[in-house]
């Protein structure tokens, strides 16, 4: 089995910062891209950034020059650092990583729980 983990949501005030980390476990083999989507009631999830396993990242217009994204690639965990939040961030936040398991030969795309970022005074 393959299960990835979030950490770090809450609630903040505008401006402040967050940072969520995401760690994947299991019978993992390899990981390619892992990222960070977002979603809020009635509305689609969003891609808010993402990174390849060799460290390149691309990170999503409404967040660009807010948000960070960073892997340890030996640690098999994501991490998003949020800073100069605003309202409209509130979301859950998802992780989502393509993993190799042990037992195949082909990728599979996975997802965390979900956590929740509130930024609100």
């Amino acid at each position: 089995q393959v299960q990835l983990v979030e950490s770090g949501g809450g609630l903040v005030q505008p401006g402040g910062s967050l940072r969520l980390a995401c760690a994947a476990s299991g019978r993992i083999l390899r990981i390619n891209n892992m990222g960070w989507y977002r979603q809020t009631p009635g509305k689609e999830r969003e891609l808010v950034a993402s990174i390849t396993s060799g460290g390149s990242p691309n990170i999503g217009d409404s967040v660009k020059g807010r948000f960070t994204i960073s892997r340890d690639n030996a640690k098999n965990t994501v991490y998003l650092e949020m800073n100069s939040l605003k309202p409209e961030d509130t979301a859950v936040y998802y992780c989502n990583a393509e993993v190799r398991p042990s037992w195949t030969s082909q990728y599979g795309n996975y997802w965390g729980q979900g956590t929740q970022v509130s930024v609100s005074s």
